[in-house]
């Protein structure tokens, strides 16, 4: 009886969380102007409107851009981070760790404002680049943790195996260590992806003016009206946030397979 109580419960809660997104992509493909239910059609038209929008496929361009820009970095800085806190003996290791978390543990909101005032008390304006940096010092914590799994479970064994057969430190770490950690530096790299390309507090706080990513240009939309451009938009955000973790996650198990 307990345990019937307990899934339930728990498919209560999930029903409670994804019916919300359910009912965002079925008012997608809704031939209906305004998002009522029962759904009058079935149909395109919103998906080519926003495909038309220009403002839109600008806010989707900037988010592509700067959500790849952030992956890259993040998991450049996070890989290098990671080889220096498990590899070697850094002095201060711990504070460096929990400083490299931290902005995990810190809410958004507390750290969009905290980057802000201190732009200002060095007097930058905001730009492309602050930005950029905003969305790698809140990525990187994940690349780090997810990078520093993986690692700790690699022997360093294998290195110096390789090493006593005649390759340097650097050969070792690309034939050796470098694929075993691939699954890992390919999930910290996705996840820092979708983690900037949904970002809308710190970016709100970080943007210039006339920069708009898609989290933020749903938010201007809504300001005027509920348009069906929105469904359909949430529907393409859904899909790329949902279903590149997925393939991402599918992939790193094939390679694990293959090194297995």
């Amino acid at each position: 009886m307990g345990w019937s109580v307990i899934r339930a419960w728990t498919a209560t809660v999930y029903l409670f969380m994804f019916l919300p997104v359910a009912v965002v992509v079925l008012l997608s493909f809704n031939s209906n102007q305004f998002g009522s239910f029962p759904v009058t059609g079935f149909s395109f038209r919103w998906f080519i409107e926003l495909w038309e929008n220009e403002a839109i496929l600008r806010a989707f361009k900037t988010s592509m851009i700067l959500g790849a820009l952030t992956a890259l970095i993040s998991t450049f800085l996070g890989v290098l981070a990671s080889l220096a806190l498990v590899r070697y003996k850094v002095p201060g290791r711990d504070f460096i760790s929990t400083l490299l978390i931290a902005p995990v543990l810190v809410p958004e909101v507390v750290l969009a404002v905290a980057l802000l005032l201190f732009l200002n008390f060095l007097s930058l304006h905001k730009s492309f680049f602050l930005l950029l940096l905003g969305h790698v010092i809140f990525t990187l914590p994940f690349v780090v943790l997810v990078v520093q799994a993986r690692l700790v479970s690699i022997r360093r064994d294998y290195e110096e195996a390789a090493m006593s057969l005649g390759a340097n430190p650097i050969q070792a770490f690309l034939t050796i260590t470098l694929p075993l950690l691939a699954p890992a530096i390919f999930a910290g790299m996705l996840f820092a992806f979708t983690i900037s390309f949904d970002d809308i507090t710190g970016t709100l706080f970080w943007k210039p003016g006339g920069i708009e990513t898609v989290p933020t240009q749903i938010f201007s939309m809504l300001r005027n009206s509920i348009s069906p451009e929105i469904n359909a938009l949430g529907s393409v955000m859904i899909i790329l946030t949902v279903g590149l973790p997925l393939i991402g996650l599918g992939i790193a198990r094939r390679i694990a397979a293959k090194q297995a």
